[in-house]
């Protein structure tokens, strides 16, 4: 037998190259799994079949250029060519079978056992590369026992790979479990070449018939294996490192996305979405820290509140999105007439907050002037939409100290702003208040003040449509109080209905009015006409018909100068027992009107039984003339009704020439409303229009 020897330098490089191998398979298996292309997949699946193939390939050829025999040796191209690419086939499957999203025991059973398989063909096709006369003769045993060794080595490394594929691990256990793995495959190796025996006699004709000589084959070897790994692992590093690059630019873009988002909701949290005002929770904390700075400066603070007048008419004339566009409009109006200090909210709906600090004897008046104008220059689209608002004021630190109280009483104002008439502003005062204590005041103030100059009826004119002269006017009470100023019309009906004072105050009401209206007769206006509400409590009233009577016949005044105005619900309310009232009125020749006409519960069935000798169609249809094809039909059919039934009709609330127009095309006889007139005194009253 020829005995063989080991070159220790060429073992130890196989070594090396077998872990080498071993750690580009490790990564490669984890690129497979990591892509999410197709194409990519198949790119890594190819070069790190070919890198870890030829590393295979390269341990066993650098081991068996380790082998050396007392004769010259040599490697037939054929045959190694086929054990390369043996090893890639190994390899390719291996790559495949790990990077599979399962891998069951029996799959991994019958892969190692393929891929030993396959080691082993490449290691004994390397073998017989030699193509040793005569043939090398192998130990039983130890060829047995290699290929239990390549299968088991199949094994560790695909189980290996398959649970590092898609871990982050540390450099230092990858290392170590390439060296596990590359320890097994040299370890079939050496034993496979411990299994070949030569005889004595033994002739290499590789060495002499053509065959790549071992040192061409050694330098070529080891430098083409070791470049092809080298490449694809320096690829692979390459493309991890961009990896982490842009996965670090993904999360600074996603944490930076992140901190906008942030950013964003909580603006959102504390802005109105639709104007981009502070919201009420906002709004309240800088009223806060305004009214902390008017404290330590000595300053007042004026805080508004700010209602627009008949918004659902123009949601129902022109669209939600024709409101929201008004809603922005009017957001900007008040951004700009407000100064750098000063607040403007949006607390919900309608209704706006306005907050700024008054320096010396600055009140706040003017303000809501110029607000209350600007509201009637908003155009949306290029349409005038004649918005109009109710405003209230509240004044720190003289109707409060703290921004809750100050918004309270400001809406508290706005809503008697707009008890006295809509499109004005009111300051906030303690009458205004629901409280039961302030209510009992207001109403001993209230008594008193029946027959003193604090009560008084103001005038808003009628016009006929047909000849634009004044045919009458509609008496509206006004008290002006001493101490709190002018108070609503409807705070004083509302306490006198609470109250039981209705028959009083109705009664001084209707005994003004035919005073004066004989006054205006005696003046040279015999055709003038004036109009007294009455409440549905008056009707209830047993002397009603008798008090008419006598008011009539003490100011010696034609019945037919006198027009009582009864609202739709005030009749329906007990309809037989109103119907025979109105009637026994009528019958003492008083004109009886039908107020706010179309906004009640009554049917025709009512109608045509109640004595009335004329219909108001009620502001809400009036206003929207002009936008509203369906409210023109609905006026339109309410005059047609009102002449069928022998009814004279007016329209109130004319606010607009165009309004005007419409009503009058229509066919109403009487207009009234603001365009027209605005309730003045009756010595007002004279000299505007007598």
């Amino acid at each position: 037998m020829l005995a063989g020897s080991y070159n220790p330098l060429f073992v130890v490089l196989s070594v090396l190259v077998a872990i080498l191998a071993s750690f580009t398979a490790l990564d490669m298996a984890s690129r497979v799994s990591a892509s999410r292309h197709s194409r990519a997949t198949l790119g890594w699946l190819l070069a790190g079949g070919i890198a870890m193939g030829a590393g295979i390939w390269s341990m066993h050829f650098v081991g068996m250029l380790a082998f050396r025999l007392p004769i010259p040796l040599g490697y037939d191209l054929g045959l190694t060519v086929e054990s390369l690419l043996v090893a890639i086939a190994a390899s390719l499957f291996a790559l495949w079978l790990v990077s599979r999203p399962t891998l069951p025991h029996l799959r991994l059973a019958l892969g190692a056992l393929l891929m030993g398989l396959g080691i082993a063909w490449m290691h004994y096709a390397g073998m017989a590369a030699l193509r040793m006369q005569p043939a090398i003769d192998y130990d039983p045993l130890r060829f047995a026992l290699s290929i239990l060794i390549a299968v088991g080595a199949s094994w560790s490394a695909l189980y290996i790979a398959f649970r590092m594929r898609a871990m982050e691990q540390a450099l230092p256990q990858r290392l170590a479990a390439a060296a596990v793995m590359g320890l097994a495959i040299v370890g079939m190796h050496y034993t496979g070449m411990a299994a070949a025996r030569f005889q004595a006699d033994s002739v290499c004709a590789a060495a002499t018939s053509g065959g790549i000589s071992v040192e061409w084959l050694a330098a070529c070897v080891v430098m083409l294996t070791v470049a092809v790994m080298a490449v694809v692992l320096v690829i692979s590093l390459f493309e991890q490192r961009m990896q982490a690059r842009l996965l670090h630019l993904r999360n600074s873009t996603l944490s930076a996305s992140l901190d906008d988002a942030r950013k964003e909701l909580f603006h959102a949290s504390r802005h109105d979405s639709l104007t981009g005002l502070p919201n009420r929770q906002l709004s309240h904390d800088r009223m806060e820290q305004l009214l902390q700075r008017c404290s330590r400066d000595d300053l007042a603070c004026a805080v508004m509140t700010l209602d627009l007048d008949e918004f659902r008419h123009i949601n129902s004339a022109f669209g939600p999105q024709a409101g929201d566009a008004v809603m922005v409009d009017v957001a900007e109006q008040l951004r700009r007439l407000l100064p750098d200090e000063g607040l403007v909210g949006r607390l919900g709906g309608d209704q706006y907050v306005i907050a700024l600090p008054l320096a010396g004897d600055a009140t706040a008046a003017p303000l809501a002037e110029r607000i209350l104008i600007a509201l009637n220059a908003v155009r949306v689209g290029g349409r005038d939409m004649r918005v109009t608002g109710s405003l209230g004021v509240a004044l720190y630190p003289a109707h409060g100290d703290s921004t809750a109280q100050l918004v309270v009483h400001a809406e508290t104002a706005t809503r008697h702003a707009k008890l006295a008439g809509r499109n004005t502003h009111a300051q906030f005062a303690e009458w205004m208040s629901v409280d039961a204590e302030q209510d009992q005041r207001l109403l001993e103030d209230l008594h008193k003040a029946i027959g003193t100059a604090q009560l008084t009826l103001h005038y808003q004119p009628r016009v006929r449509a047909d000849s634009d002269r004044v045919s009458g006017a509609e008496a509206l009470i006004r008290w002006r109080h001493p101490v709190h100023g002018p108070v609503p019309s409807e705070r004083v009906i509302r306490l006198a209905e609470q109250n039981g004072m209705m028959d009083v105050i109705g009664l001084w009401v209707l005994d003004e009015a035919c005073r004066q209206i004989r006054c205006w007769h005696d003046a040279g206006h015999a055709d003038w006409q004036v109009s007294v509400n009455l409440s549905g409590l008056q009707l209830d009233s047993p002397r009603l018909v008798e008090d008419v009577r006598q008011v009539l016949q003490r100011n010696e005044l034609e019945p037919s100068r006198l027009v009582l105005e009864v609202s739709e619900n005030a009749v329906t309310r007990d309809a037989d027992a109103a119907v025979g009232m109105l009637r026994a009125i009528a019958a003492l020749g008083v004109g009886i009107s039908i107020d706010d006409f179309g906004t009640g519960f009554s049917s025709l069935l009512q109608l045509r039984r109640l004595p009335a000798t004329e219909i108001k169609i009620d502001r809400a249809f009036v206003v929207a003339l002009e936008d509203s094809d369906e409210d023109v039909v609905v006026v339109s059919a309410i005059v047609a009704l009102g002449h069928a039934l022998n009814m004279e009709v007016v329209a109130k609330g004319i606010e607009t020439s165009g309004q005007r127009t419409y009503a009058e095309r229509l066919g109403c006889d009487h207009l009234q409303g603001h365009q027209l007139g605005r309730p003045v005194s009756a010595e007002s009253f004279m000299r505007l229009y007598g």
